[in-house]
């Protein structure tokens, strides 16, 4: 089936005890939106807050535990067009998802949230000193396995065409739970996995410019150490065997993606939730950097592009 102009939207939010969070997040998504929340066993109201402020969401358990568990539970339950991830802790923007939407209309297979591109609406209002250093090592590392020119790593904000999901090979939703252990791409080291078999695949990839917000309540669940070491195995072990790897992937990609191209549809574009009025970010004329396919092994393009400029100088969101 051809891509669509105005395609159809999911977002999954992956959630754990994050009630009085999604009290706030919820309203500030689209409205026409496919809400999928992804429920880690929580003991608080997660649940009975989304029922209540979006009696249309989807609401599903995950099966294991881990945001890489969630996330594919909730792509599996997807059925938009446009699959973006959501966190709910209120550190992703609401606003951006335009830019995100645009870019993939524009022709891009994956839309990759990017702290760190040289645009003035990059940048992060949460990130620590030493996991700045800490992504941009792996970040460095991640350019030289893969051949690419990625700014940012380690950012779960992304969004990408439903169809592309063969390529990511995520662990089965029906594996048993280890007793001590989790199940490798069940961790937060599914940014990373994303992003290499997304890259391996030759997909075209667009950087998509955002500003990572503080969480509102609570405190992360991220182990800056341990995740980190997560991060570093999953590039050793994916980015390794990188001949064998990447003919499988990339061949199911292009047979995937061979007959896709955007067309135009009488359906209208999303409207986002009220009082909020975004209209989608036009992509830039000029890529900020594009890869040579010469000299990219998996053949993957990385353009940068800005989002669309704030309606007002406040977050949008407030406690």
């Amino acid at each position: 089936m051809p891509r669509d102009q105005f395609p159809t939207l999911s977002v999954i939010v992956p959630a754990r005890n994050e009630a009085r969070n999604l009290e706030i997040v919820l309203p500030y998504l689209p409205t026409h939106a496919e809400v999928v929340l992804v429920d880690g066993h929580s003991a608080d109201d997660t649940v009975a807050v989304t029922r209540r402020l979006r009696p249309d969401a989807v609401v599903v358990t995950q099966t294991r535990r881990g945001k890489g568990n969630a996330l594919a539970c909730g792509f599996a339950a997807a059925t938009g067009d446009v699959i973006v991830m959501f966190d709910a802790d209120g550190s992703a923007d609401p606003f951006e998802i335009p830019a995100f939407v645009g870019a993939l209309t524009a022709g891009a297979d994956v839309a990759k949230g990017t702290r760190f591109a040289q645009a003035a609406e990059a940048g992060s209002e949460d990130i620590t000193r030493l996991r700045r250093l800490g992504n941009a090592g792996l970040n460095g590392l991640a350019n030289v396995a893969l051949g690419t020119r990625y700014s940012d790593l380690c950012y779960g904000y992304n969004a990408f065409w439903r169809d592309v999901l063969p390529v990511l090979d995520l662990p089965a939703l029906d594996l048993p739970v280890p007793p001590t252990t989790m199940v490798w791409g069940d961790g937060f080291e599914i940014e990373t996995l994303l992003t290499c078999r997304f890259s391996l695949a030759g997909l075209k990839i667009a950087e998509v410019a955002s500003t990572e917000r503080e969480r509102i309540h609570g405190e992360t669940n991220l182990r800056t150490f341990a995740d980190g070491t997560r991060v570093l195995r999953t590039l050793a072990r994916e980015c390794a065997p990188v001949v064998r790897r990447r003919p499988a992937r990339r061949a199911a990609a292009l047979a995937t993606l061979a007959p896709l191209a955007p067309v135009a549809s009488p359906v209208a574009p999303l409207a986002p939730a009220t009082p909020l009025s975004v209209v989608p970010a036009p992509v830039a004329d000029e890529a900020v950097a594009v890869l040579d396919e010469a000299a990219a092994p998996a053949e993957a393009t990385v353009t940068s592009i800005g989002r669309p400029a704030p309606v007002s100088d406040e977050r949008p969101l407030a406690a």
